[in-house]
């Protein structure tokens, strides 16, 4: 029965959803990603009705199942330790790092910008696969004492597995294909040799998609043969690894084609307003039902005095609302929906993309309201920029 190897990486684009919080280590925020779940699922289901059946066929049942158990709980603990080495040499160099969040794949350290220099870049990915191969040589240390020691045969099976996984981890993140550690390595390298990051990470992201494919193929023929597991997992991740290359190309063309523009550049400068004396029955035939915006700014002649959200018109009872204003109904407009009109426009893209952020804000300068900038106004201005150039 062939082990499942998950993937462990760094990306850039944080937006990642469904995330439960487990625990902060060394300031970093631990989370899991309710497909980890299914991950935890397949990794407990091969060990425990395969792997360790067939290793350790004298051991009862239940046995070989509280092993596949801990041996999912153990590859946690050894992906949260390969991606908490990443965060710990990024926040060295002074790069921001949101937290770890362990997903069906792996792991991610939720970076916010790319590293300014290739050395930085190489030594962040190399830290992964060194802290892997520690961990696996500091457990199968373990289980040699282990087995002098006359530990349970159960105990010593489970230290075994994790350190080979720890070892396959390292040796598997060192491919040069990218996104994986050894592809960041590669990019870094190139960017070095080149000065140019742009085409490095080209280069480096055509050979992680072809890196992925080629395990689709693999995990095809592996199908083919018989070998449905092996062939599930490569397939899987063949198409995780395509996929990511491909994406981590695109953030990078995204950053770029933001990295010189500010908010002012992009918003929309004469956006829809509500002024106070309209009543709340006004405000939605006119302007929620017709605009669609679940929140609106109040102005009196572009002085903001706040804004009014959907939420705010619910607690205005049906009869009232032909007699009751915006003024009366609007709170001061929360700091979260307002942003400076000399803000990057590559920081907002990002504050964009936490949880929970909104995708609409508010130009605000001294009080007075310039414009509105969404998502798809950045959206449509990357893709215009990227279609032309």
């Amino acid at each position: 029965m062939n082990r499942p190897a998950p993937v462990a990486k760094r990306v850039v684009d944080p937006r990642v959803r469904g995330n439960l919080r487990l625990f902060r280590v060394f300031g970093f925020e631990v989370k899991l990603n309710l497909t980890w779940l299914l991950l935890a699922f397949l990794i407990t289901w091969t060990l425990g009705a395969g792997l360790f059946p067939s290793e350790y066929p004298d051991l009862p049942r239940a046995t070989h199942w509280w092993m596949g158990l801990a041996g999912a709980v153990g590859i946690l603990f050894s992906i949260v330790f390969h991606e908490l080495t990443h965060s710990l040499v990024a926040r060295h160099f002074g790069l921001p790092i949101r937290g770890i969040t362990l997903f069906i794949f792996g792991g991610v350290a939720e970076m916010e910008r790319e590293p300014a220099r290739p050395q930085v870049e190489f030594l962040m990915a190399v830290a992964g696969p060194i802290a892997s191969l520690v961990l696996a040589g500091l457990l199968l240390g373990i289980e040699s004492v282990a087995q002098s020691g006359g530990w349970p045969t159960a105990v010593i099976g489970v230290v075994h597995y994790l350190g080979l996984v720890n070892l396959v981890l390292a040796i598997f993140n060192l491919v040069p294909a990218f996104p994986l550690d050894g592809g960041r390595m590669l990019r870094a390298a190139l960017w070095r040799w080149t000065g140019d990051l742009h085409r490095a990470t080209r280069i480096a992201s055509q050979i992680g998609a072809g890196f992925g494919i080629a395990l689709m193929v693999l995990g095809a023929l592996a199908f083919i043969q018989g070998s449905f597991i092996a062939g599930m997992w490569w397939v899987l991740i063949g198409a995780f690894l395509r996929s990511a290359a491909n994406s981590s190309y695109r953030q990078l063309l995204i950053n770029e084609a933001l990295s010189e523009k500010r908010v002012a550049e992009l918003m929309t400068q004469d956006p829809v307003t509500v002024p106070p004396a309209t009543t709340i029955e006004q405000l939605l035939e006119d302007y929620v039902y017709r605009h669609h915006h679940k929140l609106l700014p109040v102005t009196d002649d572009r002085d903001l005095i706040g804004c009014i959200t959907v939420a705010d018109v619910k607690q205005v009872p049906r009869e009232q609302r032909a007699t009751t204003t915006v003024g009366e109904v609007a709170t001061p407009c929360s700091p979260r929906n307002t942003v400076p009109p000399d803000m990057a426009a590559r920081e907002l893209f990002i504050e964009m993309g936490r949880p929970g952020a909104a995708s609409r804000y508010m130009v605000v300068e001294d009080g007075r309201l310039l414009g509105v900038i969404s998502l798809r106004d950045l959206s449509d201005y990357v893709a215009l920029k990227l279609e032309l150039e």
